[in-house]
């Protein structure tokens, strides 16, 4: 992944007088800069401390904004290896290798036993 530093002040501000909550301004904003080609892909993405101190939020706020992001498939990333952009959901194809990979195991997995006596088990 390059090496490339993004500046994000002065490109966004967000508006506290607005309805929508802070975190989706900046998914909002953030989104529209992936989809426009500003953020391109492997570009990493601030942390959420620097970005929370450059627009005066918490960091929870930047946390939750960067989670609806990975969840909607523009960013990934680890903890404590930054975020990463993806780029935007129309450029994608079908990876099998990535499905699989990420589908192998499920995280957790419980083991039960009802009224019965019946085991059942729980993967999540």
């Amino acid at each position: 992944m390059p090496a490339v530093k993004i500046q994000l002040k002065g490109q966004f501000a967000l508006d506290r007088q607005c309805t929508e909550p802070l975190s989706l301004q900046i998914v909002r904003r953030l989104q529209a800069a992936i989809d426009a080609g500003h953020l391109a892909r492997g570009v990493r993405l601030p942390s959420t401390r620097e970005l929370a101190r450059t627009l005066g939020v918490s960091r929870n706020t930047v946390l939750t904004a960067y989670e609806e992001l990975a969840a909607r498939g523009l960013v990934s990333g680890r903890r404590g290896a930054g975020m990463y952009v993806r780029g935007p959901a129309a450029f994608f194809g079908f990876d099998f290798r990535t499905v699989m990979r990420e589908a192998q195991y499920p995280l957790r997995r419980v083991e039960l036993r009802d009224p019965d006596g019946n085991p059942v088990v729980i993967s999540y």
